[in-house]
């Protein structure tokens, strides 16, 4: 039997390969599950401006709304929309292309989030 650096179970000759979250076999791991289940964020969407690895433009980042990622994409789709602009949905954070701070924030208090301006 195995144990990793960081003390968990790795292998085990009765269950085969382990997961080292919940320590289940990896035929019994429920972690990839749960992940895709539970939306990230606190409900409250961040609005912020980034211009970093952009070649200087500038792109408006919504952040920590906890929604599925169907309604997610919809709900970009729509501040896109609203913007007349460009963008995308990524790793649970809605980027549309331009400055629009203002704007989606009043998008998103229109169709019942809460939203503030994060960021200078």
């Amino acid at each position: 039997m195995k144990r990793s650096s960081n003390g968990g179970l790795v292998y085990s000759t009765d269950g085969g390969r382990m997961c080292p979250e919940c320590r289940q076999p990896l035929a019994q791991c429920v972690c990839a599950t749960l992940a895709n289940t539970r939306p990230a964020g606190d409900g409250i969407a961040r609005v912020s401006r980034e211009t970093k690895g952009r070649g200087g433009k500038s792109v408006t980042l919504v952040k920590g709304l906890a929604l599925d990622p169907v309604a997610l994409a919809s709900l970009g789709k729509q501040l896109r929309a609203a913007c007349g602009s460009g963008g995308t949905v990524k790793d649970g954070v809605i980027e549309v292309q331009g400055d629009h701070c203002e704007r989606i924030v009043e998008a998103l208090k229109k169709s019942g989030h809460q939203a503030k301006r994060a960021g200078g």
